[in-house]
């Protein structure tokens, strides 16, 4: 199959291969969208079952952020990049140098910046063969590491969420659900007990289990179980395409509001949540704390009070989200999309301006 036949490919600017035999270096960046400024996005290592699997994300991933960050109100567009690899037991710092010289060969076309699989640490490796990465300010309290950002982000989101879906100010006694507890799930799971939540924990890592247990007091589930809960709501933490037509059926949950990209299997999965009751916070969305923050890392003179004040708009974002689709009928997914499109001038949002217009 060629890229531009790929079903997950959306008129993407550029597509960029890598090998490097030496450091055993296999990546890809996709950059989407550059309307609004140079494209910014993280860059993620993972154990992809099969190339076709790792050209999937890259693309669904890149799409994202382009949609991200015009939602969020920042001047840039979307890219991001995935190295074909255990974290765990293949990164080195040959591979991640390979990696910065591969970002090079797109001449700022690209940013990166830390994402699953990847830390602030592994940033200042690729940063010794390149200057287009981010999320390495020495000046902000967490070193440049985004996630406690994106993790806020999520936690204002879903309270938006609950004052939307059951009308309530508080989270005291909320039953919340978290797949994924690494970075930013962990984080998001504390800020829910501090706030009474009940919460329910699984991941693929039992460690990362363990922490959430021992120093939350969460309940531990099977990474299947926790499709069947009778919670409140759900918080996808983890990796994307979880909301099919297995999961939805399965879900017993009044709202989805979660930290993942790209939660969504097909389009259509956001139709089948509307008709079976449940509030879907669109992903990228709820989760852009962390591109806020690094945005404004790339901005210099960073100012911790400016960015919170910038991450907390989220919640007013998402009620508009929630108000229109409530008004129009259609889904928040689409709403969303269609506001986040007028905003980076997508091709089909601009024809029908084009024609409101004439």
């Amino acid at each position: 199959m060629s890229i531009f036949s790929h079903p997950a490919y959306d008129k993407h600017e550029q597509v960029a291969f890598y090998q490097d035999a030496k450091s055993g270096l296999k990546a890809i960046i996709a950059v989407h969208n550059t309307n609004l400024g140079p494209s910014l996005g993280g860059c993620r290592m993972w154990p992809y079952a099969d190339d076709g699997e790792a050209l999937e994300d890259v693309l669904r991933l890149s799409r994202g952020m382009t949609y991200k960050s015009a939602m969020a109100g920042l001047k840039l567009g979307g890219g991001k990049s995935v190295i074909i690899g255990d974290p765990r037991k293949e990164k080195t710092p040959e591979l991640l140098r390979a990696m910065g010289e591969f970002i090079n060969t797109l001449g700022g076309r690209y940013i990166t910046a830390e994402d699953s699989g990847t830390s602030v640490a592994d940033m200042k490796v690729i940063g010794e063969t390149t200057k287009f990465v981010s999320g390495l300010i020495e000046g902000s309290e967490t070193g440049g590491d985004p996630s406690p950002s994106t993790a806020y982000g999520v936690f204002v989101g879903l309270k938006a969420t609950a004052k939307h879906r059951w009308g309530r100010d508080d989270l005291q006694g909320l039953k919340v659900s978290i797949q994924g507890v690494g970075n930013v799930g962990f984080r998001l799971a504390k800020l829910l007990k501090e706030a009474g939540a009940e919460i329910y924990v699984t991941d693929i890592f039992q460690d990362n289990i363990d922490r959430a247990v021992s120093e939350l007091g969460a309940t531990a589930v099977g990474s299947d179980e926790i499709f069947d809960l009778d919670v409140d709501l759900f918080a996808p933490c983890a990796m994307g395409a979880i909301l099919n037509d297995d999961t939805i059926a399965r879900l017993k949950v009044g709202a989805i509001a979660g930290a993942a990209n790209n939660q969504l299997a097909e389009e259509r999965h956001a139709q089948a949540l509307r008709e079976k009751g449940i509030l879907y916070a669109p992903d990228y969305v709820i989760n852009a704390g962390g591109i806020i923050d690094v945005y404004y890392q790339q901005q210099g003179d960073y100012n911790p009070a400016q960015v919170k004040e910038h991450i907390e708009r989220i919640g007013d974002t998402m009620q508009e989200i929630f108000q229109r689709a409530e008004e129009t009928g259609e889904t928040t997914a689409h709403v969303a999309d269609r506001i986040a499109e007028e905003r980076f001038g997508h091709e089909d949002a601009v024809k029908k301006t084009d024609s409101a217009a004439a």
